[in-house]
């Protein structure tokens, strides 16, 4: 296989002639667990761990491989082992803000073409869940696409009036309605992917993404769990990792996201709601507040019916946890460089 088949296009291949050293190979990461991971180039996939030089000059976790990322390796043991030296300049992400309170970023995945994101149409279905994904999607720069899953376990009547409230939020990414038990929308799905293209799989667990992934590779080559009285599945994916589909498109399975934190996402907010974005522009006022200001284009829409009310309070929500999520980043971010001065200094005083 050529790395061209593992996703290496040539706007990765021009970042990555610019720093790759003598000595090193380019492998793309495959799988992540616990700080351990699994790299594969053109001859297959071995262990990895980073170099304690890598560890010693990463600024932040953004910093750290995550899957579907390219990087710098040397290897080792006739080749059974590698360590990874660097990370090549990602074309595009997937990233939350860490779970809990912990004001930082979370590397999800990298280089990703389409995002899948899953919602089941039995119990899991939430527009505005919906909107935080995309939100993430295209703050990373990747195209969205909607599965709605188990569509058997819903009316025509219901699905109808699903898709409906996701038009009617603004929300114009593609729609797939499937169901792993009839087949149905699966094959739109495989004609969707192409070779050397990289996917993936977002949303809760229990919504049938390993069900579909072995659907999708025509065999049970991952274990899924056993439905629940309510017609859920149950969570089985426990780490994020990357296969192979016998077209050669790649699809990365990943554990399902309890918390959906957004962290700096000015443009992904922007692109998940164009729609808003456009009315803003048309208002008198350029700092108008949207509240009682006269020629507010907002309000007007509002009260027209143009603008649905809970999709602009959702917009509201999302920016206001977006920004206050980056102001303790940067104020974090302040601390940590200060502290490391101070360590810094400490340590440069008992050299004297």
């Amino acid at each position: 296989m050529e790395l061209t088949g593992l996703g290496l296009d040539s706007q990765l291949q021009e970042q990555a002639s610019k720093r790759c050293k003598s000595g090193l190979r380019l492998a793309r990461v495959t799988a992540v667990d616990r700080g351990r991971y699994v790299v594969r180039d053109e001859q297959g996939e071995v262990p990895a761990e980073l170099t304690g030089k890598f560890l010693h000059t990463a600024a932040s976790s953004v910093d750290m491989p995550c899957v579907g990322d390219w990087v710098y390796v040397q290897y080792r043991d006739a080749d059974m082992h590698a360590s990874i030296h660097d990370v090549v300049p990602r074309r595009s992400f997937l990233r939350r803000k860490s779970p809990g309170k912990n004001i930082d970023f979370q590397m999800i995945a990298a280089n990703i073409d389409v995002a899948f994101i899953v919602q089941s149409c039995h119990f899991d279905f939430n527009v505005r869940r919906l909107e935080r994904y995309l939100v993430m999607v295209n703050e990373g720069h990747i195209e969205p696409v909607l599965l709605l899953t188990k569509t058997d376990l819903v009316s025509a009547v219901e699905l109808e009036r699903m898709l409906e409230h996701i038009r009617t939020a603004g929300i114009t990414a593609r729609i797939i309605a499937l169901s792993n038990v009839t087949g149905e929308g699966v094959e739109q799905v495989k004609q969707l992917m192409r070779p050397g293209k990289t996917y993936c799989l977002l949303g809760s667990s229990g919504v049938g993404k390993t069900t579909l992934i072995n659907q999708l590779l025509g065999r049970d080559a991952l274990e899924t769990g056993a439905v629940s009285g309510t017609g859920e599945g149950r969570h089985t994916t426990t780490r994020r990792h990357l296969v192979m589909l016998d077209n050669g498109a790649l699809l990365i399975d990943m554990p399902g996201m309890r918390e959906l934190g957004i962290l700096s996402a000015g443009e992904g907010l922007d692109d998940s709601f164009a729609d808003i974005k456009a009315l803003v522009s048309q208002c008198r006022f350029a700092d108008c507040r949207h509240t009682n200001e006269p020629g507010c284009a907002i309000r007007k829409a509002i009260e027209s019916g143009e603008l649905n009310a809970e999709h602009y309070q959702s917009y509201l929500k999302l920016k206001a946890e977006s920004d206050f999520n980056e102001m303790s980043y940067v104020d974090k971010r302040k601390k940590d460089k200060a502290f490391g001065k101070y360590v810094k200094s400490v340590l440069k005083g008992q050299q004297k």
